[in-house]
């Protein structure tokens, strides 16, 4: 999983307000070089769109914004590969880990980094990027937390993803710059598809 999460260096964060929406977005990231999403849960139609898509061949689909482990068991039985979590809650972090689902919790001190290396995790969601530090704040935290790796989320976008990518902790970057919601809302898939395929040739440059 996170061996797949880290060749495509990109997980676009999504927020899908219909369910008939997904279909169309999975196709336009797929085209663009990303079949990754994370479906968070802020609205009413993550959790059926993420069963809409979990065995969609070849896109690899997880959940995101879950705060409780009655969420992580709803999106597990909808078929979601990962969780994603804006915070640590160990309740959460412990039933992800005792069903064998890999789960990214964010982090945003050395204290949740130290809670981190208590559950065993090696990759966390460092949440919010931008706002907490970004790229000066995850290299200060290379010295002490060697073996800890990253997905960087919160503030990210075309001016600073290669900075991110640049450092050898982080796997993968999140971000919702190629999926806003109004582009998902007006179905324009052609420009979704577009704007995934530059972020891709951002990565990879």
């Amino acid at each position: 999983m996170i061996d797949q999460i880290e060749s495509l260096r990109i997980v676009p964060v999504v927020a899908i307000d219909r369910l008939e929406d997904a279909s169309g977005l999975a196709d336009a990231l797929t085209e663009g070089g990303l079949p990754v999403a994370e479906i968070t849960l802020r609205t009413d139609a993550g959790v059926a769109a993420i069963a809409s898509l979990a065995d969609r061949k070849g896109f690899l689909v997880g959940a995101g914004t879950v705060h409780s482990v009655d969420q992580a068991k709803q999106v597990a039985d909808a078929g979601a590969r990962f969780i994603v979590s804006p915070g640590f809650n160990p309740r959460t972090v412990q039933w992800c880990l005792d069903n064998k689902m890999p789960i990214f919790p964010g982090v945003s001190s050395p204290t949740d980094l130290e809670t981190a290396l208590e559950f065993g995790l090696e990759v966390v969601k460092f949440f919010p990027a931008e706002q907490i530090g970004g790229v000066k704040m995850l290299k200060a935290l290379q010295g002490p937390y060697g073996s800890m790796r990253f997905i960087p989320t919160g503030g990210i976008s075309t001016s600073n993803l290669r900075d991110y990518l640049s450092l050898p902790s982080v796997v993968a970057c999140g971000g919702s710059w190629m999926v806003k919601a109004d582009l998902i809302r007006d179905q324009k898939f052609d420009e979704i598809a577009r704007l995934t395929r530059d972020a891709v040739e951002l990565a990879e440059s």
